[in-house]
């Protein structure tokens, strides 16, 4: 009886794992991916806030991060502006060791002896980390920001998030000159910088089999940057 259970007990399991395989959504959605013009959808219970200014050691810029605030309901009554307002967390930002992590919007830059203050795009994005590299900048002059952001709805549901493909963008400390650097529609697995060459490593994989979805049965591309010319050129290597 036991063996019997346990064996019924297996079964549902690897039902269940089945189903949630089954529901797993794509990231790529290929008969509207090039439908152009559409934009994700404006969600009204989000409230745009800014973090206090970041400046990165060594450089004469503020950094301002910009993101959305959510504005939870409770039955027909909103949560802000009423004594709930206290749960809610207004920092949308993290600080790491020259690195900015979050779900933000937008970042706006300030040169420290201006009072103007500019955008690092006018494109609705998400940006996940942007990390200055300041061991390029120490040795070439150069000051780079290296960006992990979603730039593009590839999956169709409306809204740019963490589910659709994520990219890699480079941009001056200034906020000038951000350029994207992967391959539209190929995921960003990682990236390392190499201190010795001044050099930004990082693989890509694309969906070959056009799934959907990023797996075993499809190509990784490896590729690197050199980060001591003042002109990004993305060169493919192969290490296999």
């Amino acid at each position: 009886m036991k063996n019997y259970l346990k064996y019924i007990a297996l079964v549902i399991i690897g039902t269940l794992g089945s189903c949630r395989e089954e529901v797993q959504k794509p990231k790529v959605i290929y008969d509207a991916a090039s439908k152009a013009g559409v934009l994700p959808k404006t969600d009204s219970t989000q409230i745009e806030v800014a973090d206090l200014p970041i400046q990165m050691e060594g450089t004469n810029y503020l950094i301002h991060p910009v993101g959305d605030l959510r504005v939870y309901e409770k039955g027909s009554k909103a949560r802000y502006g009423s004594s709930s307002v206290n749960d809610v967390s207004f920092t949308i930002s993290n600080l790491g060791e020259y690195e900015i992590t979050g779900y933000l919007q937008n970042l706006k830059f300030q040169k420290v002896d201006s009072d103007s203050i500019h955008a690092l795009t006018d494109k609705p994005v998400l940006i996940l980390t942007a990390t200055y590299l300041k061991p390029v900048a120490d040795k070439t002059k150069n000051q780079v920001v290296v960006y992990t952001l979603a730039d593009a709805d590839t999956n169709k549901d409306g809204k740019i998030d963490t589910s659709d493909i994520k990219t890699l963008y480079l941009s001056d400390i200034s906020g000038e000159n951000f350029t994207k650097v992967s391959e539209d529609f190929q995921e960003l697995v990682d990236w390392s910088l190499i201190d010795s060459k001044s050099r930004l490593y990082f693989r890509t994989i694309e969906d070959t089999n056009q799934n959907g979805q990023f797996d075993k049965n499809d190509v990784l591309h490896y590729n690197y940057i050199d980060l001591a010319s003042k002109k990004w050129e993305v060169k493919a290597y192969k290490p296999i």
